[in-house]
C-alpha cells in the first residue's frame, strides 16, 4: 500500500504539476512544506516522539506529530518502528545494504521507498506505552494517508487544481524523495565530525542541504548524539529546528532541549577532524 501511495504521487507530481504551475501554487508548496517537515517531521517526530530529545505538553506534541504525518511517509507509530529498526540494523557489525544505503542510487531508491526487508531472526520492538495507548496516535497511524483529504478539498477550493496539485501530491513526492536522497548520501559519504567504533554504518554530515532539511543534514553528528535535539554542533552549521526550537521555547511550549553537553557519550563515539 505504501509503494502505490508514492508511486501515486509522484506519478501524480511528475505528471501534472508542469501543467499546473503557478506563483501562488508553487508558494503554497514551499510554505507548507516548510511547516510539515520542520515543525512536523524534523521536531515531532524525529526529535521529540523518536529520540525524546525535548519535553512538550501532550497537546503541542500531538499537534507536532499530525504536522509529521502530513509529510506522507507513514503514519507515527510507523515512523517510530522504521526508525529504531534501521537504528538497530546500523549499530550492528555487520548491515543489510537496505539498511546501508549501500545499493546504487536507483536501486537504493526502490527500495527504501517501495520495498520492505523480512528478516530471519528479527529483533523484538515493542511500543512504550505512553506511545502504544495514545489514542491520537493510534488514530493518525490507522489514516495517516486519509489525512490529506480535508487540505486536499480546502486547497482545491481556495486554489483551484493547481492549489490541489502543489499542496498534496508535489508536496509529498518532494518531501518523501528529498527524505531519501539526503538519507541515501549521508550514510555513504561526506564529511564527519564523529566516528563510532565498532558500527556497521556511519553518519556523515550534508552541508549544502543544512537549511533545506533544516539541520537534518547534520547526519554526523545525530549519529554521534541521537538525543540531542540540536543538530548543528558546530559554529556555522547551520540548524533551522534548532531556532524554531529556542523560539517555542521561549514561547513556553517545549522544555529540556537537549544538548550533548548534557547526554553521556555513546559507546565507541571518537571525535574525528572534519573536513568541511
Amino acid at each position: 500500500m505504501r509503494s502505490l501511495w508514492i508511486a501515486g504521487m509522484t506519478g501524480c507530481t511528475l505528471l501534472l504539476a508542469p501543467l499546473y504551475a503557478t506563483p501562488g501554487a508553487v508558494l503554497l508548496w514551499l510554505c507548507t512544506s516548510a511547516v510539515t517537515l520542520c515543525l512536523g517531521h524534523s521536531i515531532g517526530l524525529h526529535r521529540l516522539l523518536i529520540h525524546r530529545s525535548l519535553d512538550a505538553q501532550r497537546w503541542f506534541e500531538r499537534m507536532l506529530v499530525y504536522l509529521g504525518t502530513l509529510v506522507g511517509m507513514a503514519g507515527p507509530l510507523g515512523m517510530v518502528r522504521l526508525h529504531d529498526m534501521r537504528d538497530w540494523a546500523q549499530r550492528q557489525t555487520e548491515c543489510h545494504d537496505l539498511h546501508a544505503h549501500r545499493a546504487s542510487l536507483l536501486r537504493d531508491a526502490w527500495w527504501q521507498m517501495h520495498c520492505r526487508l523480512d528478516l530471519t531472526h528479527p529483533p523484538h520492538f515493542e511500543l512504550e506505552p505512553r506511545l502504544r495507548n495514545d489514542i491520537v496516535l493510534r488514530f493518525l497511524e490507522r489514516t495517516w494517508m486519509a489525512q490529506q483529504l480535508p487540505w486536499a478539498l480546502l486547497f482545491l477550493w481556495a486554489g483551484g487544481l493547481p492549489w490541489l496539485i502543489w499542496g498534496v501530491p508535489v508536496r509529498i513526492a518532494v518531501g518523501v524523495t528529498g527524505h531519501w536522497l539526503v538519507g541515501h548520501i549521508t550514510h555513504r559519504k561526506g564529511p564527519q565530525g564523529w566516528s563510532i567504533e565498532g558500527v556497521a554504518v556511519q553518519g556523515h554530515d550534508l552541508p549544502a542541504a543544512a537549511l533545506i532539511t533544516f539541520g537534518e543534514a547534520w547526519h554526523g553528528n545525530h549519529h554521534a548524539w541521537p538525543e540531542s535535539a540540536r543538530l548543528g554542533l558546530e559554529p556555522g552549521q547551520h540548524d533551522p529546528g534548532w531556532w524554531v526550537l529556542l523560539a517555542l521555547r521561549r514561547a513556553g511550549l517545549v522544555a529540556g532541549l537537549k544538548e550533548p553537553r548534557m547526554l553521556v557519550p555513546r559507546e565507541g563515539l571518537h571525535r574525528v577532524i572534519a573536513n568541511y
